[in-house]
Order: structure tokens, then C-alpha cells, then sequence
């Protein structure tokens, strides 16, 4: 039976085959490392993502009408709906003014109680901002992200921004993972290793995975939607066999692609 053909297995059933098999390099989740990253992430994306470069050429549509000599607007160019590898790098320049805006900070006075009830406290806050400018590594997480096969494809009308790590085991079984909010594909990229390649994590190669890994539109790499309805249950359905063409789209696609 062809993986890509049936569609994409719900979450539910995801659950179901992977929660049995629990591989020792996942682990549990480090709360507060998962939030400084996905902080930090949600810092440095809006700053740097004018400085982008990808490995593909540009891309802007193809011009299916000009401007008549009455005056007549423009017609608007087509969607480009191929699928374009993806890396990003940050320009030095960016990343330095990020670090001097957090520096420039102006903090407030301290809380008043002693918990958590006013708020995130002031020194939790100056903590977590320090590390973001003397220890957070953004090349390092930008080489670990730019290793990986990164794409765009244009879905619903946004450009969304993937990972899709196929396996080398065959029939493997396609799963979409989506990340939540605040969140971002950071905080999946721990499993991908464990998913695709189970053999060297204990598992056997009926447990592989070919796995795709999207942000959310107006999160990361992706395009910000013009309309509302980008809900969790539209993201969802996204990934159903009878939603709309989308993402288990992206699946047969790449397939095809070999």
C-alpha cells in the first residue's frame, strides 16, 4: 500500500504507535529550556527575517497582465505553488542589533509578591535576557536548522515553511508534526532522529517515519495570512486525508520528487 497515498494518520493515531515505543533520546521535555528557545526564536525571527537568503532564486510570481493604456490596474501575479528548497542565514549585521536592543531594555520596577501572581518575575525576565545575549548560540542552531532538507511551498494562499526528513527505511509512514503557541519547529527537531531513523534508537524499521515539519503561518520561515480562520482546527485538517489540498499534499509531492 502506497504510505502517501492514504493520507497523513491523525494525531490520535500517531500517538498510538509511537507512545509504545518510547525511545530513551527523547526523554522529558526541559520546561524552561524549551521556553527560553522558543523565546528566543520568537526575538530573532522578526528582526532577521528581512536578511534572508534562500539556496533557491527568488520568486515573485509570474506577471499575467500590465497596466492598460486607459489605466486599468495591474492584474495580481500568480501564486507560485512549486515547492523551493529553503536555508536561511542572518546577516552579522542583524544579529548585532539584536543584542543591543536587548541590552537596551528598560526593565520595569520588581514585582511586590513573592510568586508568580504579578506576572513573570523581574529576575526570572533579566535571567533568561542574559542568556539570549551572552549565551544563545544563533549560528549553531542556524547550521543545525540549514543541515536539514528545509522547503517553502505556497498552501491556502501563505507561504509555509517545512522540514520533511524522509527515511531511509521503505514504507515509512509519512506524520505531520506542528508546533504550538507561543512555539516553533525548534522544538521538534529533537525527535526527528529517533522517528526516521528507529533502528539506531531501539526501535525496528517498521517503526520509521518520513517526517514533516511545518511553522505555522505568521510563525518563523512562513508567510503571514491576509484573512482570518488559521485556527487549530483549519492547521489540522490541513494534515486529513478529506481536508483541503495542503500539507499531506506536500507529502505526495515530495514523493514524487524522489
Amino acid at each position: 500500500m502506497d504510505a502517501y497515498a492514504g493520507g497523513v494518520p491523525s494525531i490520535l493515531e500517531t500517538r498510538r504507535m509511537i507512545m509504545p515505543r518510547p525511545y530513551s533520546i527523547i526523554g522529558k521535555r526541559n520546561r524552561l529550556a524549551a521556553y527560553a528557545l522558543a523565546g528566543a526564536i520568537a526575538i530573532f525571527l522578526p528582526t532577521i527575517v528581512a536578511h534572508a537568503e534562500t539556496s533557491a532564486p527568488a520568486h515573485s510570481g509570474i506577471q499575467v497582465a500590465q497596466a492598460s493604456t486607459s489605466g486599468a490596474p495591474e492584474a495580481q501575479p500568480a501564486v507560485d505553488k512549486t515547492i523551493r528548497p529553503f536555508q536561511f542565514h542572518a546577516t552579522d549585521e542583524a544579529l548585532a542589533d539584536l543584542k543591543r536592543r536587548i541590552v537596551a531594555t528598560r526593565w520595569p520596577g520588581q514585582e511586590l509578591v513573592t510568586d508568580d501572581t504579578q506576572g513573570v518575575r523581574l529576575a526570572t525576565m533579566q535571567k533568561l535576557a542574559d542568556y539570549w545575549v551572552s549565551q544563545y548560540d544563533w549560528r549553531k542552531v542556524e547550521a543545525r536548522l540549514n543541515a536539514l532538507p528545509q522547503f517553502v511551498t505556497n498552501i491556502g494562499g501563505v507561504d509555509i515553511h517545512f522540514i520533511h526528513v524522509k527515511s531511509k527505511h521503505p514504507n515509512a509512514m509519512p506524520v505531520i508534526i506542528t508546533h504550538g503557541w507561543p512555539g516553533s519547529i525548534i522544538e521538534q527537531l529533537k525527535i526527528i532522529d529517533p522517528l526516521t531513523n528507529p533502528t539506531a534508537h531501539d526501535g525496528s524499521a517498521s517503526d520509521a517515519f518520513d517526517v514533516v515539519i511545518p511553522s505555522l503561518p505568521g510563525y518563523g520561515f512562513s508567510g503571514k495570512s491576509r484573512e482570518l480562520g488559521w485556527d487549530p482546527i483549519r492547521v489540522a485538517r490541513l494534515g486529513r486525508p478529506d481536508g483541503p489540498p495542503g500539507l499531506q499534499e506536500i507529502c505526495r509531492t515530495r514523493r514524487r520528487l524522489g
